[in-house]
């Protein structure tokens, strides 16, 4: 009888969405609508200019982004588009001015200021004062 060997199937890779959400931190106000609107989660608050609590930024992880298009829908401030997804990690690189995200691979060199503290609590969340 010949020694049949299972083995696991590999990994399937992830399947990217056909556009990405990329926001454009030069316009973001940090006013964090479009958090409450993204079904999974994939948006971060950033501290924004000499770590200002009163001005932040938003950031998307590209890696989560379904690209279901509702943050662009109710972004006040239209600093969000839909890129398509072989070009919106170089689009991301471009527009992100700061990001908590030190692992993903489109920061890496790309002159992106890595954010140690971060992400930010969401508005109404409670915070333990020291």
């Amino acid at each position: 009888m010949a020694d049949v060997t299972t083995q696991a199937a590999p990994a399937k890779a992830k399947k990217r969405p056909r556009e990405l959400a990329v926001i454009n931190q030069a316009g973001c106000t940090g006013c964090e609508v479009c958090i409450e609107f993204c079904p999974v989660d994939c948006m971060l608050t950033v501290p924004g200019p000499e770590y200002d609590v009163h001005k932040k930024l938003v950031e998307i992880d590209l890696d989560i982004c379904i690209g279901c298009k509702l943050c662009v829908k109710y972004c006040p401030w239209e600093t969000i588009e839909m890129i398509p997804s072989g070009e919106a990690l170089q689009v991301a690189a471009e527009w992100t001015e700061r990001s908590v995200l030190p692992d993903a691979e489109w920061i890496q060199g790309s002159g992106i200021e890595i954010v140690e503290k971060g992400p930010l609590p969401l508005p109404g969340s409670k915070v333990e004062v020291g």
